[in-house]
């Protein structure tokens, strides 16, 4: 019989009946003696042995517990944390393209939804400044979208409700005839924070409503997030780097399971804790790197390489010009990638 693994916990009971192929768990799931009881009825994937078992609750709740199979003993995989509670099983969604394959399959009969939250302007209580050239970066992101066969929508200055709202209506809406979403923020930002025109945010709001659990019709589909705005007031002096005279330059499933949090691209203008830079009248570095790269390179190149060449143009080929603040001239700028993504993404134009 299959076993599950759950977070830490005790005095939970939990029982497997094979003749209704359920599984029931009955206690405290905070293990915390109350007498609290909490009943809670999952179905089984697959056949289960005939008969009904009890299931001690160490196995489920993050215990690196060996167990006994024909008198051999195994370790079963464990968790880094403590104190996680998930109940298996899992959500089902259409398969959208072959296990084995090496590409997402991008010959749905639509693109998808590009979708740019633009800031440009803030509430005083903020203390934020004006962001002049963000309007060249959405309009550099429209067009660069539509080129690529993309439905886009750009909305400016929306308030906190306003970005939950959108980002949410984007999530519910069905994309089964689509190949991918795309998402692009214009913004203000801090460590770990996102601002709209009246709050901050996380920016796992952006996200976290389309994981593969939450938003079926985009299940093992790339989702690409691409996030221009300051993740804290560092800047990078750069370094130089000199030459010297010797270098280095000489099956067929029915089905299969994916985790959550795969298929993700999230893309920031720069690493954690730094400045990000924007030229008033040119727009920022990053976005206009990413509109350059991806108009010359879409028909020929994946995601991942397009985005290495993005860092390279902005690591490289710009440089902070504000000689009238000393402090704050000549300094460089290196996007930051992060992907879930299982396998290359090709945004040939349809």
């Amino acid at each position: 019989m299959d076993t599950m693994e759950l977070g830490d916990g005790n005095g939970i009971e939990v029982t497997v009946n094979s003749e209704i192929n359920k599984l029931k768990i009955t206690g405290s799931p905070n293990g915390n003696g109350n007498g609290a009881t909490e009943q809670v009825q999952i179905a089984i994937c697959g056949s289960l042995e005939q008969g009904v078992e009890s299931v001690d609750a160490f196995s489920f709740f993050g215990g690196n517990k060996e167990k006994k199979e024909n008198n051999t003993v195994a370790k079963e995989d464990d968790g880094d944390s403590k104190g996680f509670w998930g109940i298996g099983g899992g959500s089902k969604a259409l398969m959208p393209v072959h296990k084995d394959s090496e590409v997402y399959n991008m010959n749905h009969p639509k693109r998808g939804r590009a979708l740019i939250l633009n800031h440009e302007n803030f509430n005083s209580n903020l203390d934020l400044g004006r962001r002049y050239g963000t309007e060249r970066d959405k309009m550099s992101l429209q067009q660069t979208f539509k080129t690529l066969g993309f439905d886009v929508s750009a909305f400016d200055d929306l308030s906190y409700h306003e970005v939950a709202k959108e980002v949410e209506k984007l999530a519910k809406e069905d994309h089964s005839n689509r190949d991918c979403l795309v998402l692009c923020v214009l913004s203000h930002g801090d460590t770990q924070l996102m601002y709209a025109k009246d709050y901050s945010y996380k920016p796992e709001l952006l996200w976290q409503s389309f994981t593969a659990d939450k938003c079926p019709t985009l299940a093992g589909k790339p989702k690409m997030f691409f996030v221009q705005a300051c993740q804290g007031s560092q800047l990078d002096e750069g370094t130089k780097l000199v030459r010297v005279n010797r270098t280095e330059t000489d099956s067929n499933p029915t089905s299969y399971r994916i985790p959550n949090h795969a298929d993700f691209l999230i893309a920031y203008s720069t690493v954690p804790g730094f400045y990000s830079w924007r030229n008033t009248t040119n727009g920022s570095w990053f976005i206009q790197a990413i509109c350059n790269v991806f108009n010359k390179y879409a028909q020929k190149k994946d995601l991942l390489s397009m985005m290495t060449i993005v860092a390279r143009e902005v690591a490289l080929f710009y440089e902070s010009n504000t000689p009238s603040q000393p402090h704050m001239n000549q300094k460089k700028q290196i996007p930051f990638i992060t992907s879930t993504l299982i396998r290359d993404v090709y945004l040939v134009p349809k």
